[in-house]
């Protein structure tokens, strides 16, 4: 099996960041194209929150108000790719709204025929060591 095959990497890594971007400006729209539309996508939120399923997921982003501004930062990204077609992405971030934490988001990324779309994601908060 191939790991990390830069071409692969570089087209999750675009989808990463359109996530994040997506994220920043509250686009709900675009943060529900990119998980898989499918009752077995799982997503554990910082909030306590256990969905599953893309209607669960999705009703979760569009009764999220929005959060204004750039209100966290990325650190220790690290995407790696197995094969063509599967790949996580995990992060660290921090928010200026959260002194003394630090965030923790890792998502699993495989290639649909529609293209790349999280299958799983999990997201928490952890005090700074």
């Amino acid at each position: 099996m191939d790991i990390n095959l830069p071409d692969v990497v570089y087209e999750v890594e675009v989808e990463f960041l359109r996530y994040e971007e997506a994220l920043r400006t509250n686009n709900t729209e675009t943060l529900g194209s990119q998980f898989w539309h499918d009752r077995r996508t799982v997503r554990y939120g910082m909030g306590g929150e256990n969905q599953y399923g893309w209607d669960e997921i999705q009703s979760f982003r569009v009764s999220r108000p929005p959060i204004a501004g750039e209100w966290r930062r990325l650190d220790r990204t690290t995407i790696t790719t197995f094969g063509r077609d599967l790949a996580t992405a995990s992060t660290l971030f921090l928010r200026d709204d959260a002194p003394g934490l630090i965030g923790r988001q890792m998502q699993t990324w495989v290639r649909m025929p529609d293209g790349w779309r999280v299958v799983a994601a999990h997201v928490s908060v952890v005090d700074a060591v």
